[in-house]
Protein backbone atom coordinates (compact mmCIF):
# COMPACT_ATOMS: atom_id res chain seq x y z
CA UNK A 1 0.00 0.00 0.00
CA UNK A 2 1.45 3.11 -1.10
CA UNK A 3 2.42 5.64 1.80
CA UNK A 4 -0.21 8.95 2.44
CA UNK A 5 1.05 12.36 2.71
CA UNK A 6 0.12 12.32 6.55
CA UNK A 7 2.86 9.33 6.78
CA UNK A 8 5.21 10.94 5.11
CA UNK A 9 5.10 14.28 6.93
CA UNK A 10 5.17 11.75 10.20
CA UNK A 11 8.54 9.64 8.56
CA UNK A 12 10.10 13.38 7.60
CA UNK A 13 9.55 14.79 11.21
CA UNK A 14 11.32 11.12 12.65
CA UNK A 15 14.37 12.09 10.49
CA UNK A 16 14.49 15.47 11.50
CA UNK A 17 13.63 17.14 8.48
CA UNK A 18 11.82 20.22 9.07
CA UNK A 19 9.34 20.87 5.56
CA UNK A 20 6.17 23.42 5.39
CA UNK A 21 3.17 22.50 3.08
CA UNK A 22 1.08 24.88 1.60
CA UNK A 23 -2.14 23.00 0.10
CA UNK A 24 -3.80 24.17 -3.45
CA UNK A 25 -5.95 22.94 -5.99
CA UNK A 26 -4.96 19.48 -8.08
CA UNK A 27 -1.48 20.86 -10.22
CA UNK A 28 -0.53 18.55 -13.44
CA UNK A 29 1.78 20.29 -15.22
CA UNK A 30 4.86 23.15 -14.32
CA UNK A 31 2.50 25.86 -16.27
CA UNK A 32 -0.65 24.94 -14.32
CA UNK A 33 1.61 25.19 -10.91
CA UNK A 34 3.24 27.62 -11.84
CA UNK A 35 0.23 30.00 -12.70
CA UNK A 36 -1.53 28.67 -9.23
CA UNK A 37 0.83 27.92 -6.23
CA UNK A 38 1.55 31.47 -5.64
CA UNK A 39 4.52 33.23 -4.13
CA UNK A 40 6.00 30.01 -2.47
CA UNK A 41 9.81 30.86 -2.46
CA UNK A 42 12.37 28.83 -3.62
CA UNK A 43 13.43 26.05 -6.20
CA UNK A 44 10.30 24.41 -7.82
CA UNK A 45 10.67 20.46 -9.05
CA UNK A 46 9.77 18.84 -12.23
CA UNK A 47 9.84 15.38 -12.26
CA UNK A 48 10.02 12.54 -14.91
CA UNK A 49 10.00 8.98 -14.42
CA UNK A 50 11.86 7.01 -16.96
CA UNK A 51 13.29 3.37 -17.75
CA UNK A 52 15.12 2.17 -20.66
CA UNK A 53 15.40 -1.02 -22.88
CA UNK A 54 16.20 -3.39 -19.92
CA UNK A 55 13.59 -2.34 -17.40
CA UNK A 56 16.10 0.04 -15.05
CA UNK A 57 13.67 3.00 -13.59
CA UNK A 58 15.42 6.55 -13.07
CA UNK A 59 13.56 9.44 -11.02
CA UNK A 60 14.76 12.73 -12.26
CA UNK A 61 14.03 15.38 -10.15
CA UNK A 62 15.23 18.52 -11.82
CA UNK A 63 14.36 22.33 -11.75
CA UNK A 64 11.37 23.37 -13.12
CA UNK A 65 12.51 25.69 -15.89
CA UNK A 66 14.73 22.22 -17.23
CA UNK A 67 14.82 21.24 -20.91
CA UNK A 68 15.97 18.01 -20.75
CA UNK A 69 17.73 15.78 -23.71
CA UNK A 70 16.68 12.48 -22.51
CA UNK A 71 18.69 11.03 -25.35
CA UNK A 72 21.82 12.69 -23.30
CA UNK A 73 20.73 12.19 -20.38
CA UNK A 74 19.75 8.26 -21.36
CA UNK A 75 23.99 8.27 -22.79
CA UNK A 76 25.38 9.78 -19.08
CA UNK A 77 23.60 7.15 -17.02
CA UNK A 78 24.87 4.20 -18.98
CA UNK A 79 20.91 3.26 -19.83
CA UNK A 80 20.35 0.68 -22.39
CA UNK A 81 18.88 2.08 -24.99
CA UNK A 82 16.79 5.68 -25.26
CA UNK A 83 15.11 6.18 -21.91
CA UNK A 84 11.07 6.42 -22.45
CA UNK A 85 8.66 7.16 -19.92
CA UNK A 86 7.55 4.66 -17.56
CA UNK A 87 3.79 3.52 -17.21
CA UNK A 88 1.33 4.55 -14.92
CA UNK A 89 1.62 0.71 -13.72
CA UNK A 90 4.97 1.12 -12.93
CA UNK A 91 4.96 4.36 -11.31
CA UNK A 92 2.23 3.31 -9.01
CA UNK A 93 3.94 0.00 -7.99
CA UNK A 94 7.20 1.70 -8.03
CA UNK A 95 6.27 5.58 -6.45
CA UNK A 96 2.77 4.89 -5.24
CA UNK A 97 1.87 7.81 -7.13
CA UNK A 98 -0.04 8.42 -10.27
CA UNK A 99 0.33 10.80 -13.48
CA UNK A 100 0.75 14.06 -12.02
CA UNK A 101 1.87 13.58 -8.98
CA UNK A 102 5.52 12.10 -10.01
CA UNK A 103 7.32 13.62 -7.06
CA UNK A 104 10.94 13.02 -5.21
CA UNK A 105 9.26 12.04 -2.05
CA UNK A 106 7.66 9.32 -4.66
CA UNK A 107 10.92 6.72 -3.23
CA UNK A 108 9.54 6.72 -0.02
CA UNK A 109 7.32 3.91 -1.56
CA UNK A 110 10.29 2.17 -3.28
CA UNK A 111 11.83 -0.21 -0.54
CA UNK A 112 13.03 -2.95 -2.78
CA UNK A 113 15.45 0.22 -4.13
CA UNK A 114 14.55 -0.49 -7.68
CA UNK A 115 14.58 3.26 -8.33
CA UNK A 116 17.59 5.42 -9.74
CA UNK A 117 17.03 9.19 -8.58
CA UNK A 118 18.97 11.54 -10.70
CA UNK A 119 18.90 14.79 -9.38
CA UNK A 120 19.47 17.96 -11.00
CA UNK A 121 22.64 20.23 -9.59
CA UNK A 122 20.57 22.97 -9.95
CA UNK A 123 18.33 22.46 -7.55
CA UNK A 124 21.00 22.42 -4.45
CA UNK A 125 22.12 26.13 -4.88
CA UNK A 126 18.56 27.06 -3.86
CA UNK A 127 17.84 27.94 -0.15
CA UNK A 128 14.67 25.66 -0.34
CA UNK A 129 13.28 23.35 -2.96
CA UNK A 130 9.74 22.53 -3.15
CA UNK A 131 7.97 18.94 -4.19
CA UNK A 132 4.56 17.64 -4.41
CA UNK A 133 4.10 15.54 -0.81
CA UNK A 134 3.05 12.12 -2.83
CA UNK A 135 -0.09 14.67 -4.27
CA UNK A 136 -0.39 17.16 -6.85
CA UNK A 137 -2.82 19.01 -4.15
CA UNK A 138 0.28 20.76 -2.02
CA UNK A 139 3.49 21.47 -2.05
CA UNK A 140 6.04 20.86 0.39
CA UNK A 141 9.06 22.93 0.79
CA UNK A 142 12.47 22.12 1.81
CA UNK A 143 16.27 22.67 2.46
CA UNK A 144 18.33 20.81 -0.02
CA UNK A 145 20.50 19.30 2.16
CA UNK A 146 17.57 17.90 3.68
CA UNK A 147 15.96 16.87 0.40
CA UNK A 148 19.48 14.30 0.57
CA UNK A 149 19.29 13.46 3.77
CA UNK A 150 15.32 12.18 3.12
CA UNK A 151 17.11 10.49 -0.34
CA UNK A 152 19.76 8.66 1.63
CA UNK A 153 17.19 7.66 4.42
CA UNK A 154 15.52 5.91 1.93
CA UNK A 155 18.14 3.99 0.89
CA UNK A 156 18.44 5.98 -2.57
CA UNK A 157 21.76 8.19 -3.03
CA UNK A 158 21.08 10.24 -5.84
CA UNK A 159 23.39 10.88 -8.89
CA UNK A 160 23.51 14.87 -8.58
CA UNK A 161 24.08 15.88 -11.97
CA UNK A 162 24.24 18.82 -14.57
CA UNK A 163 21.28 17.88 -16.52
CA UNK A 164 22.09 18.09 -20.20
CA UNK A 165 19.81 20.41 -22.13
CA UNK A 166 18.47 19.89 -25.62
CA UNK A 167 21.09 20.93 -28.32
CA UNK A 168 20.12 24.31 -30.29
CA UNK A 169 18.55 23.72 -33.53
CA UNK A 170 18.76 26.42 -35.97
CA UNK A 171 15.57 27.64 -37.29
CA UNK A 172 16.23 27.84 -40.78
CA UNK A 173 19.04 24.38 -41.30
CA UNK A 174 19.98 26.01 -44.77
CA UNK A 175 21.85 27.97 -42.04
CA UNK A 176 24.30 25.64 -41.13
CA UNK A 177 24.91 24.25 -44.45
CA UNK A 178 27.57 26.99 -45.54
CA UNK A 179 27.39 29.40 -48.67
CA UNK A 180 25.44 27.96 -51.72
Amino acid sequence: MATTPEELFRYLSVQGIEVSTVTHPPLFTVADSQALRGTIPGAHTKNLFAKDKKGRHFLVVADEEAQIDLKALSKMLGAAGRLSFASPEAMMELLGVTPGAVTAFGVINDESRRVEVVLDRTLLSHDMVNCHPLTNEATTSLRPADLMAFFRSTGHEPLVLDLPAPEARPENPSDTQGDA
